[in-house]
């Protein structure tokens, strides 16, 4: 199994990136960010329900963090035409960046599950290295839509059912490329270094599709700003 390089840290400095843009034209990248302070979300992609909602919530978000002189960006894990489609029909204030292949997910450390074989004596370290076990006996409602907590997977089913959302083949390439990538949130000064971060699920699988409290992040945002 690879390493995966840890979360950024409060004081460490952003990595180089550069990314299309779903909602206008054109590419962001780190060098054309600095001197801003930004939020920037890493979400799965469209495959995943539960974040199709955080970028809502984050949206919810977007005009404080705005009062606050901080721009707002999200990260998700779909093609750029395939995202396109998506979010014209549900736009957003957030500014969405497409990396389909998780790459800027990695280069800020947010993790991905994998899971040791069943013969494995290795000791399970979540999130990195899980026993599917563990996975299996997660029961998650983060969002309270559910009649009960279910399975990530199950609960995953049963809202794209609700919303009438279904996979097509970008959508079942990214499920089955990154199906273990997790959720990460960073608030970045003007220079360029984290001040915040949050990742899912760090405490266990039960903590899946969590989002950070608006007055988490906008407290967060208003460390950044003194």
């Amino acid at each position: 199994m690879a390493d995966q390089r840890r979360p950024l840290q409060p004081g460490e400095p952003v990595p180089a990136f550069e990314l299309p843009i779903v909602n206008l034209e054109g590419m962001i990248s780190h060098t054309g960010l600095r001197g801003r302070p930004f939020l920037i979300g890493f979400f799965r992609g469209l495959h995943c329900p539960f974040c199709r909602r955080q970028v809502e919530q984050l949206a919810a978000v977007q005009p404080m963090l705005n009062a606050a002189g901080v721009e707002t960006l999200a990260v998700i894990n779909t093609p750029l035409e395939r995202a396109r489609v998506y979010y014209q029909y549900r736009p957003t204030p957030v500014i969405l960046l497409s990396d389909p292949g998780c790459h800027t997910h990695g280069a800020f450390g947010v993790p991905y599950g994998e899971f040791l074989p069943d013969e494995s004596d290795e000791k399970p370290e979540w999130p990195y290295r899980a026993n599917m076990a563990q996975f299996d006996a997660a029961r998650i409602n983060p969002t309270g839509e559910l009649q009960d907590a279910l399975h990530p997977m199950e609960a995953n089913d049963v809202l794209n059912a609700k919303d009438g959302f279904e996979l097509d083949e970008a959508d079942k390439a990214m499920f089955a490329n990154h199906p273990t990538q997790l959720v990460g949130h960073f608030l970045v000064d003007a220079g360029g270094r984290v001040s915040w971060s949050q990742i899912e699920a760090l405490d266990g699988p039960n903590s899946l599709c969590n989002f950070p409290s608006t007055t988490e992040i906008i407290l967060a945002a208003g460390d950044l700003a003194r």
